[in-house]
């Protein structure tokens, strides 16, 4: 007999709704929960086939310790035995920074990943963290730290309301948004078209949503810092700039003007490839629209200048009073953020704290880049120890950094490596043990990060839809007694990790003047927590604690976690809000328009708008149904467009020799590929296009689906030495690339 549940979708940014159908414990069907506050029903393809990926016979239904050289199934106890008695000798002989930790990106779709990787890393005291979002969004958290004060304040842009959208680098009528948190992006677009707005994408290829806009420019790609720069220079030069409200908390204003003064649409021109008379007609319909709000994603962080490129994007928004604004962009309100402290002057936020070992690139947020990973494996230095073990959550970086090759061979020559995977894919296989959660179904869900960049506030929880398998572990659990593992508390009860945040979390609440707890006593406070378990516990210290929430007892009629499950479709908070100076932490207490390491980028800048690639050059694609390296195995999610091709324009393949379908090569820096030719005008001249995450042709993998179309690994092209310098963010988009016929 089947049954239904509510179940928040993991499976990208959008986070939609779902009513699940379940028949005995498995997942039969999907469909959009049209009763759900912030998704109203809408569903992708991906979410449709949640039952699927949660089925999928792939995953790993026990853990894997490698004896005699091969990875055998274990117990749990066998496992954790294992993971203490291989990363313990490794802290006590070459000290914490050896153990490095890599975080995926499907870390931020689960609780789990939410709550426990900063526990472990804080009890291990490593530094050497690396994590994807130094291939994809780093630029973006570090221009806001500088900007703002604080890494994680990204304003999003207010698709509901706003008359103009300026797009650039993203596609999200196939990505669903990203750092943009909007179930239905497309229906949001063509309703911003329906009420008289206008959408202006500005892409190197003609994507879909490049199709559904007024304007398309097809620039050259890494040139979006020279053309937003262009874009403030006539804002300045026409008198169009107009801080409204914003003017008494932005400092750098005249210094901002003289730091583009020369970056004129002329002198961009043809760097960018766009005519100059355009570039003064963006600027000028930015600035005369009642609203409006510019928006740039993985497309202009992953080049040469993806820092600038994102500090502009927020300088546009500023200088045409949109930034905080209702239509413009504003800061969301998660039910789960700290409690909110007095406006006024902040820590500010510092790059290059410390540095990589070998190629000393400063660290940004916490993290080294994720491209200096293998080297600092596999390479000797008079400075520090290598990394000699590793941790890895959720990441597949032999495909998602550059150089898979080399990172193949330096993970195969670590001391100790610990996967938390469900699949043995091409980084797991390689670990020593591997520690697989259980499926999505048997999972609680959370939106910590995504509610951040949400363009709507409201707040969502969904208890598991089916039981805890016999045999599984609960990936909270997992991450619990890894933590214990690695600290020489193995074998403890994995709640006393839980217990100890909850202490710490009241015990610096309860000293905060600001807090509504301030004065009261932790114990008292921790025994009132509700939860059937310690994530449930956390939640819901966070949801009291938080803006909207009940602050036990000081506000009756504030968030708590039972009034949450009180409402299984969520909890709408409202529209987004002006917020601005609460969530400014400089140390001015203002927005600073031209922070130093900014100013000091800007020479080189300036030099890329005197540089005519003349070659090919590439950038990557999305495709619907799929996000990245982690569902390339799932029958229904592959096939029809979601191909592994080579994009190239007619004219580049006639004069190349290519022909449609047929083989090319495919050459970079880093090693070259090969795939077949698909011949398109959807690419401009000039630009090759290859999707992220395939090539899944390693030994050793259990992908049985993937592994029949592997595709290839487009950043096998890359070798790793081209980054953004203020963020260390990897360089995918705009490298030189040489194509040829395979014959």
């Amino acid at each position: 007999m089947s049954r239904t549940a509510l179940r928040i979708c993991p499976l990208c940014e959008a986070t939609c709704g779902l009513t699940l159908t379940i028949e005995g414990t498995r997942v039969t069907s999907a469909r959009g929960d049209r009763d759900d506050v912030f998704s109203n029903g809408f569903i992708c393809p991906k979410g449709a086939s949640f039952g699927a990926v949660d089925g999928d016979p792939d995953r790993l239904r026990t853990p894997l310790v490698r004896r005699d050289g091969e990875l055998r199934e274990a117990t749990w106890t066998e496992a954790f035995d294992a993971v203490a008695a291989g990363l313990r000798p490794v802290v006590e002989r070459h000290g914490p920074h050896a153990v490095g930790m890599v975080l995926g990106n499907p870390n931020v779709h689960t609780m789990a990943g939410a709550l426990y990787p900063t526990v472990l890393l804080a009890a291990l005291g490593t530094r050497s963290l690396f994590t994807a979002s130094t291939v994809d969004q780093m630029p973006k958290h570090v221009s806001s730290g500088l900007l703002f004060g604080d890494a994680n304040a990204i304003p999003v842009p207010d698709l509901d309301h706003t008359d103009h959208l300026l797009l650039i680098g993203a596609n999200p009528l196939e990505s669903n948004g990203s750092l943009c948190t909007a179930p239905d992006f497309p229906g949001k677009l063509k309703a911003l078209k329906a009420r008289g707005g206008t959408l202006t994408v500005i892409d190197p290829r003609r994507t879909r949503t490049a199709k559904l806009a007024d304007r398309h420019l097809a620039i050259r790609p890494g040139t979006d810092a020279l053309l937003l720069a262009a874009m403030a220079q006539v804002l300045f030069e026409e008198g169009l700039v107009d801080l409204g409200g914003l003017s008494p908390h932005v400092q750098g204003i005249d210094e901002l003007r003289d730091a583009v003064g020369d970056f004129t649409p002329e002198s961009v021109e043809a760097a960018c490839d766009v005519d100059a008379a355009l570039v003064r007609t963006l600027a000028r319909e930015l600035a005369a629209a009642p609203t409006a709000a510019v928006y740039a994603r993985i497309g202009s962080c992953t080049v040469p200048h993806g820092t600038l490129a994102s500090w502009l994007v927020d300088v546009l928004n500023i200088l045409t009073g949109n930034l905080d604004r209702p239509g413009g962009a504003l800061f969301p309100q998660a039910a789960t953020d700290r409690t909110p402290r007095p406006a006024g002057p902040g820590r500010g936020f510092a790059l290059g704290r410390w540095h990589s070992r070998v190629s000393r690139h400063p660290e940004a947020k916490g993290e080294l880049p994720l491209s200096a990973l293998a080297e600092e494996i596999d390479t000797a230095t008079d400075e520090g120890t290598p990394v000699r073990a590793l941790i890895t959550v959720a990441a597949n970086p032999v495909l998602s950094a550059p150089d898979g090759d080399r990172l193949d061979k330096a993970l195969d020559s670590l001391d100790f490596m610990v996967s938390v995977d469900p699949y043995l894919n091409e980084t797991s296989r390689n670990a020593d043990v591997v520690l697989p959660p259980p499926p999505p179904s048997q999972s609680p869900h959370h939106d910590f990060a995504f509610n951040t960049l949400a363009v709507r506030n409201q707040v969502r929880y969904s208890r598991p839809a089916v039981p805890l398998e016999p045999g599984r572990m609960a990936e909270t659990e997992i991450l619990a007694r890894l933590t214990l593992a690695v600290t020489g508390m193995h074998g403890a009860d994995p709640s006393a990790v839980d217990d100890l945040v909850i202490g710490q979390t009241l015990g610096k609440a309860v000293q905060e003047p600001h807090s509504p707890v301030h004065g009261r006593d932790p114990e008292e406070l921790a025994a009132q927590l509700a939860g059937e378990s310690g994530p449930e516990r956390r939640l819901d210290l966070m949801l009291r604690l938080g803006p909207y929430g009940d602050g036990f007892g000081a506000h009756p009629e504030g968030l708590g976690l039972e009034r949450l499950l009180a409402h299984p479709h969520g909890i709408d908070l409202g529209p987004l809000r002006p917020r601005l100076p609460q969530p400014l932490k400089t140390r001015s207490g203002k927005i600073e328009l031209l922070p130093q390491p900014i100013a000091d980028d800007l020479p080189r800048l300036r030099r890329a708008a005197a540089e005519r690639p003349t070659g090919l050059v590439l950038v990557g694609r999305r495709h619907l149904r799929s996000n990245n390296s982690w569902m390339h195995n799932i029958p229904a999610l592959t096939g029809g467009t979601n191909r592994c091709t080579v994009q190239v324009h007619p004219e580049d393949a006639e004069r190349l020799g290519l022909r449609d379908g047929e083989p090319v090569r495919v050459k970079g820096a880093g090693g070259e590929v090969t795939a077949p030719a698909e011949v398109t005008d959807g690419v401009r001249r000039g630009v090759v296009s290859i999707p992220h995450g395939w090539g899944h042709d390693r030994p050793g993998t259990r992908l049985s689906h993937a592994s029949t179309d592997p595709g290839v690994n487009v950043n096998q092209l890359l070798d790793g030495s081209l980054l953004d310098p203020l963020s260390g963010n990897a360089v995918l988009n705009g490298v030189p690339v040489e194509l040829s016929p395979l014959g």
